[in-house]
């Protein structure tokens, strides 16, 4: 009975909506300045579907010879995606890009709402839209456009993980499969999030709802500016301290190094734990019956700053063995993080000292959506939906559509205004 009365109010409802926009329509066009170069072609129908269901408009249509290609005024003024609505097409994209597939978008979008939008058209959509989604997030930082001042501990991360791409993209790619060949891709994720506290027992408390994400498949030395470019957004240029939270691989190092001169760098403490179990596995193996008390006390010896004791001391136990070389490559995760391993002090100054965030985010971000079984993504599919989830996780997709709508409507300015280089 519920979905009946749902239909029976959906239909009225729709063409109450088209007979708003319709009217809207007719003001957008008495008011429109068409460009020199445009010539006006009549008017043309177009079927749009909205939350309540479908309806026609009737608009006008240009041609711009120079340019070569036709404009609706009225679409771009409305911020129609296509023949969505642009309510309509923020909850498709809100459903295909948090949704495991997008069939399954297209069953929720059915069964919680009433709205009949096929798979392949989610997709399209979300795609579409997406595409402007990951402009966005490598937009230059504006001034004056900070979201926060005067922050008192910042702390930035980043971690990489491999998504499933079709054969195409992994053309003449090298992996770590038996053969050399490669799988997946490496997809970036940052974030940047906050701290302004600590808590009764001196651990540190992250601010309600203060992490941003941004993502991307660019090399890591793109990927620098554009998470460098996050934190300027989140007060990066006023933060009194700049933590930056990595797994110690060299690359993360460097791009913290180049974007984030002078800050904090802090390896990961339960990678660098996992390493312990690599040093002891060479130095003892792991079925030795010392083994996992020997960790817990690397553990304990980590988090009092004696990463140069540890080091000295299992180079001594296998000096003049036949394990020494194989002891030596794994020490050397340690040997070149020691300053950013003296755990004893970062937690003693407050700070986080492991990088579990952006770790659940590979995970929750990038993972829930693009690594389902038998997924297998082109780079822009997989890049778009990510941009989409990373502005969903980090609370902007209200900011993001208002900066969409705008763009759309500035199609119709006759005399756009040129920044000077």
């Amino acid at each position: 009975m519920e979905m009946l009365v749902r239909t029976a109010i959906f239909k009225p409802a729709s063409a109450l909506v088209g007979s708003l926009l319709q009217a809207a329509v007719e003001r957008i066009e008495a008011a429109y300045l068409p460009k020199p170069t445009e010539v006006y072609k009549g008017r043309e129908t177009l079927v749009v579907q909205g939350i309540f269901g479908h309806f026609e408009l009737q608009r006008a249509y240009y041609h711009d010879a120079k340019q070569g290609r036709g404009h609706h005024p009225a679409d771009a003024a409305l911020g129609l995606e296509g023949g969505y609505t642009p309510a309509l097409a923020k909850l498709i994209c809100l459903e295909g890009a948090d949704e495991q597939t997008y069939l399954k978008a297209e069953r929720h979008l059915e069964q919680t709402g009433g709205i009949a939008v096929s798979a392949r058209q989610i997709q399209r959509v979300v795609q579409r839209v997406g595409r402007g989604a990951q402009q966005w997030q490598e937009r230059p930082v504006k001034p004056g456009s900070c979201e926060h001042a005067d922050v008192p501990v910042m702390y930035v991360s980043a971690d990489g993980t491999g998504v499933p791409m079709v054969a195409e993209e992994l053309a003449g790619r090298r992996g770590k499969q038996a053969d050399g060949q490669a799988k997946t891709r490496q997809a970036y994720l940052g974030c940047v999030f906050t701290q302004h506290r600590i808590d009764a027992e001196g651990h540190p408390v992250r601010d309600w709802e203060s992490t941003s994400y941004v993502s991307s498949f660019k090399p890591i030395e793109q990927f620098g500016p554009l998470l460098r470019q996050e934190a300027f957004r989140r007060g990066y240029g006023t933060a009194a301290k700049v933590v930056v939270l990595i797994d110690g691989a060299n690359g993360l190092a460097n791009m913290a190094k180049l974007n984030f001169s002078g800050c904090i760098q802090i390896v990961d403490f339960y990678h660098a734990l996992e390493h312990a179990g690599v040093v002891l596995d060479a130095l003892i193996g792991k079925t030795h019956s010392d083994y996992q008390a020997r960790r817990g006390t690397w553990a304990e010896r980590l988090l009092q700053d004696q990463v140069e004791a540890l080091i000295a001391e299992t180079r001594q136990e296998c000096t003049g063995q036949p394990q020494a070389l194989a002891v030596e490559e794994a020490l050397h995760y340690f040997a070149t993080n020691v300053s950013r391993m003296q755990y004893g002090t970062f937690r003693q100054a407050g700070y986080f000292i492991g990088s579990g965030v952006v770790e659940a985010g590979c995970k929750t971000v990038i993972g829930a959506r693009c690594k389902q079984s038998g997924m297998f993504w082109s780079e822009p599919g997989a890049e778009n939906v990510l941009a989409l989830r990373c502005i969903h996780s980090s609370r902007r997709l209200d900011e993001f559509w208002k900066h969409r709508l705008n763009t759309h409507a500035a199609r119709n300015d006759c005399l756009p205004i040129k920044h000077a280089a």
